[in-house]
């Protein structure tokens, strides 16, 4: 039992009484691992929280935080600004698809998404259609935390317990479909259920309808893969009715799929993106919105001389100790081809995780790029089987994100193939157990 006080830390996603009867406590990682108080070596198999792509305590990293906050810790970037949030605007633009290179900071995925909302809303204001503020999500999507991502979620215990949320919000059904299953990447099947977004149009009325907010890959529900053509329709249906197509890359992003975005490996581009967690490797908080420059045109252009364009943001956007943090990440998925790393493992990754396919436990499984999920045949309730499990999987010395009886795989781009073996092996002993 650990000796560090549990009483005052309301921890996040967690059931709390259930942890402090048997706490799992975190002390240190490198690389690939981490360490338990205990002293127990675990492989993380899940990046932190998607967060660590390029593997734990990076020196890299380290330095240019501590440099900057021996040079420069905080300024406001209201009215004013640090040359480095500039630098790293313009390095993080150059990754992005063509076209979408203006970004706004924030300090979350759940910041970036309610940030979305917003400029969707301010750019079709700009241009005369401030009539369009309905928003379109999916069944079993996760985008985040705040009013405007709660609001969007199609994960029912992420919205039941706050109410109606934002007015105007109407869900599109997932893309999870039972004669899909255990199919590696994209679904042959499937691309209809882009035609819900078209019922949305005939129902409400093209011009009512502000954006439709998709993850490429739907992560915290369990990884579900898009079917092929799928997010083309969704392109289609957006560029024939003036609706704004956002991408949360948030889980997507920075060479998870075996390229800089989701939005690239399926060649779709979307109007907005939003990103966070290995935008800085997990070392600081920080994420971004990705805007296509038209857009960022006409709410600029169409303000007042002079005028504040755009009321919003925050106390640490752009926060010089986040941006120098992201530059030296940027510099490390540039100089250790990370993103081409994940794309050259992803065969090996995806084989041996559909190897799994055999324990009578495990009902589905997907994957795309470094990216995997399976489904657990439920126990007494739904749910706790998949919260034994991790923590099973945690005292065996694994750790995998866990979403209700989903498992969810994703190691850091640095991973070797032995990595992969361990994680694997360390499954199948305690998944054949169920």
């Amino acid at each position: 039992m650990s000796k560090v006080k549990q009483d005052n830390f309301w921890m996040p996603f967690t059931a709390n009484r259930a942890f402090k009867e048997a706490p799992r406590l975190v002390v240190r990682g490198e690389g690939m691992y981490l360490w338990s108080e205990a002293g127990d070596k675990i492989i993380d198999a899940s990046s932190g929280l998607f967060t660590c792509a390029a593997g734990h305590c990076r020196t890299e990293i380290a330095d240019a935080v501590d440099a900057q906050l021996r040079e420069l810790d905080y300024t406001s970037h209201f009215g004013a600004g640090y040359p480095g949030s500039f630098k790293f605007a313009s390095q993080l633009a150059a990754i992005t698809p063509e076209g979408i290179d203006k970004i706004f900071f924030v300090n979350s995925g759940s910041e970036a998404v309610d940030t979305a909302i917003k400029i969707a809303l301010a750019y079709h204001r700009a241009r005369g259609q401030g009539q369009r503020m309905r928003m379109i999500s999916r069944e079993r999507a996760y985008h985040g935390v705040n009013l405007g991502g709660t609001s969007l979620s199609g994960m029912v215990k992420n919205r039941e317990a706050f109410g109606a949320g934002l007015p105007g919000v109407a869900h599109l059904r997932h893309t999870w479909i039972s004669g899909n299953r255990f199919i590696k990447g994209q679904p042959e099947n499937g691309a209809e259920l882009a035609e819900d977004l078209q019922r949305m149009v005939v129902l409400y009325g093209a011009e009512t309808i502000a954006a439709c907010f998709v993850e490429p890959v739907a992560g915290s529900t369990g990884v579900l893969v898009p079917p092929k053509g799928y997010l083309e329709r969704l392109r289609e249906i957006c560029d024939e009715n003036g609706i704004l197509l956002i991408f949360d890359e948030v889980i997507c992003g920075f060479g998870r799929l075996g390229t800089p975005f989701g939005a690239d490996a399926f060649n779709v581009t979307p109007d907005i993106m939003t990103m966070a967690k290995a935008l800085t490797n997990g070392a600081i908080p920080m994420g971004a919105v990705a805007v296509d420059n038209a857009i960022y045109d006409t709410i600029i252009n169409t303000a007042p001389e002079g005028a504040v364009e755009f009321f919003h943001g925050y106390t640490y956007s752009a926060h010089p100790v986040a941006c120098a943090a992201g530059s030296a990440v940027l510099e490390i998925y540039r100089s250790e081809s990370l993103f081409e790393r994940a794309a050259a493992l992803s065969a090996y990754f995806l084989d041996a995780v559909f190897s799994l396919s055999d324990i009578p436990a495990i009902t589905d499984i997907r994957g795309y790029g470094l990216l995997a999920g399976f489904d657990l045949a439920p126990g007494a309730a739904p749910g706790l089987r998949g919260a034994e499990v991790q923590a099973r999987l945690f005292n065996s010395g694994l750790h995998i994100k866990m979403t209700g009886d989903s498992g969810i795989i994703a190691p850091a781009l640095i991973a070797q193939k032995e990595h992969i073996d361990e994680i694997i092996t360390k499954l199948r002993e305690i998944l054949s157990q169920l």
